[in-house]
């Protein structure tokens, strides 16, 4: 999706955990990485029980050269996770934390 259509929904008042992830997802795929990272941390405000942002946060997070900062997003997802009980989430939160300790992530 195009994110300044999304931008522009956000702007008109429509700002919610659904148009922060989109945002933020549709510009790390166009390789914004800063709004990317600003849509996806808005999006962890707004819910911060869901692991879907925490997981691109900590993506754009890591591809900024922002190693400390991918870690506390990846973190405080896998924290989520578990609470929620998103096994799949955890596990793939936890490999990205090994990664990112390996210097490979």
């Amino acid at each position: 999706m195009d994110p300044e259509v999304i931008e522009k929904m956000i702007a008109g008042g429509r700002d919610s955990y659904e148009s922060r992830l989109a945002a933020g997802q549709a510009r790390l795929k166009r390789g914004d990485i800063e709004a990317a990272i600003d849509h996806l941390e808005k999006a962890t405000e707004h819910k911060p029980e869901q692991t879907m942002a925490w997981q691109d946060l900590g993506k754009a997070c890591n591809t900024a050269g922002h190693g400390e900062r991918a870690r506390s997003a990846w973190q405080q997802g896998v924290e989520a996770a578990i609470a929620n009980g998103d096994k799949q989430a955890e596990k793939t939160m936890k490999v990205f934390l090994k990664r990112l300790d390996r210097g490979s992530a």
